[in-house]
């Protein structure tokens, strides 16, 4: 998503351990501008406006620009950082040079919508498989999220990939099945299905719970870095 944000960055010649120390007291940190066939730019930026960037609502496809003193502005991207492990600061960021004619592919976060029926009524579970989807557009058309209403989804229904509102450039990179959020039964529960019911012999009922009881329960999908 492109957003009205221009970052100042500073030229830098020196690199190193100490260069960034100095730079850390200042309140800066080291970074790179690059990308569209054009030469990188060691540069300096505030780890303040950075990180206002990253935890903003449309995060890493943040489109912004960066105005480097004397040598160019641009639109950019940040595409990869690295914090601090024990203090948790900015210490360093990539940034990529956007052309805004081209089409780039992105990873767009999906927030399930409302309380499925199959819930209340017929006592599911609501598990969200994919917590983000990857698309292919220009990048004035990024989404900042895909927002998708659950509300209608039944005990063994789902919504998958497909079911995404795409607008404007935007076409699904992932598989049109994948399964983004569905509705299952309820592990241990109550809840009886036909088949079930269908069942009559002891024995087989049995077996079955036991291989229930035994299976692993399904891991929710990702993470940024």
């Amino acid at each position: 998503m492109r957003k009205d944000i221009t970052i100042a960055a500073e030229p830098r010649s020196s690199r190193g351990k100490n260069e960034a120390r100095r730079l850390r007291v200042q309140q800066r940190i080291p970074a790179v501008v690059y990308g569209t066939g054009k030469d990188a730019v060691a540069v300096t930026v505030s780890p303040k406006e950075v990180n206002k960037i990253l935890h903003s609502g449309s995060g890493v496809n943040t489109i912004f620009n960066v105005d480097i003193s004397g040598v160019e502005s641009t639109p950019v991207m940040v595409v990869d950082w690295q914090h601090d492990p024990v203090k948790n600061n900015l210490l360093h960021v990539d940034m990529l040079r956007i052309d805004l004619n081209k089409r780039l592919r992105v990873k767009v976060p999906v927030h399930p919508l409302g309380d499925p029926k199959g819930v209340k009524a017929q006592g599911g579970l609501h598990e969200i498989v994919s917590r983000e989807i990857e698309i292919e557009c220009l990048p004035d058309d990024i989404p900042e999220k895909f927002d998708i209403d659950v509300t209608h989804l039944m005990l063994g229904d789902a919504l998958r990939a497909s079911d995404l509102p795409l607008t404007g450039s935007m076409k699904l990179v992932n598989a049109a099945d994948q399964v983004v959020s569905h509705v299952v039964a309820a592990r241990g529960g109550a809840e009886t299905t036909e088949e079930d019911a269908a069942k009559t012999a002891e024995p087989e009922v049995i077996k079955k719970g036991k291989k229930e009881d035994e299976a692993a329960p399904a891991a929710d999908a990702k993470k940024k870095k």
